[in-house]
């Protein structure tokens, strides 16, 4: 049984919540208790569970969780949709002024960056640029990123290191440069409480080995199979972790305890990449403890 998380006793009753945290670490519970205990809409800034097709793969709340609060931006995106973090801003901005005060959840860093520090009105990139990119090494496009792009960049996150790269060669202005024209933020985060869990490593890991066999339990591979036909590497839905792994058992390129492994992997090491975001970028927001 999931314990429950205990909820900071100062979080204002009708200020926006923003709760961030590494993948596994108990932040769609917290979010949940907040809303039951105080009201509240929880808002998805989880960057796999925006997209339809995925519920447990991604650990998107389940119909009963969703019936206890209400819940947006979870599935509302085809699988076929390439969605962007300007994607997001658009569509969340709505929610931020409804009825209901936001609590804002997710794991995706840029997200709740672009959503408490404003985000630079950067053209579309081509088609073709963007294949051109689809085919180079990831060496090859950070050779072509200027160096105060490359400075606050993720260099392991190639979605990352390919969108800086795409910016560059089709506007001919780095991402940095455009970073700096940024527009003002849609939510004020001094009128914010902003949460970020701070998970013990040893305490995590263990919690991620666990969660992708309970993942197999619930269905997730009779999930990725209903999608195995459609299967894209190049688009951003498949790309979720555990989605890949799960398609190559399928395809039979893997058997089953080495995808099991490799999502694992991927997973641990996501996580990883997600603190160092967090510490990096969030130094300012109330750290708290997950569930004992």
């Amino acid at each position: 049984m999931t314990a429950k998380p205990e909820i900071p006793r100062d979080i204002p009753r009708e200020a926006p919540v923003l709760i961030a945290g590494p993948t596994a670490s108990g932040k769609s519970a917290l979010a949940l208790a907040i809303a039951e205990r105080d009201g509240g809409t929880i808002i998805n800034a989880d960057a796999s569970q925006v997209y339809d097709c995925w519920q447990i793969i991604t650990a998107r709340p389940d119909a009963t969780e969703t019936a206890r609060a209400a819940h947006a931006l979870y599935g509302h995106v085809p699988w076929s949709v390439t969605y962007s973090t300007g994607h997001w801003l658009r569509d969340v901005t709505p929610v931020l002024h409804g009825p209901a005060r936001p609590i804002i959840v997710g794991g995706t860093g840029l997200y709740f960056t672009a959503l408490t520090r404003g985000m630079a009105q950067i053209p579309p990139t081509p088609h073709e640029i963007r294949a051109r990119a689809d085919s180079l090494p990831i060496e090859t496009l950070l050779a072509g990123v200027d160096a105060d792009t490359l400075a606050g960049l993720d260099r392991q996150n190639r979605a990352r290191v390919q969108r800086a790269y795409e910016v560059q060669i089709a506007t001919g202005r780095s991402l940095a440069e455009w970073q700096a024209d940024t527009a003002p933020p849609v939510l004020d985060p001094a009128g914010a409480c902003k949460l970020v869990l701070e998970a013990p490593r040893d305490w995590l890991l263990d919690r991620i080995n666990r969660r992708f066999d309970r993942m197999l339990d619930l269905g997730a591979l009779d999930e990725v199979r209903a999608m195995q036909d459609r299967f894209d590497p190049a688009l951003p839905a498949f790309k979720a972790i555990g989605v890949p792994e799960l398609t190559a058992y399928l395809n039979g390129e893997l058997d089953l305890d080495t995808a099991r492994t490799r999502a694992t992997i991927a997973t641990r090491q996501y996580a990883k990449r997600q603190r160092t975001w967090f510490r990096a970028r969030m130094s300012d927001w109330t750290p708290v403890a997950p569930p004992a």
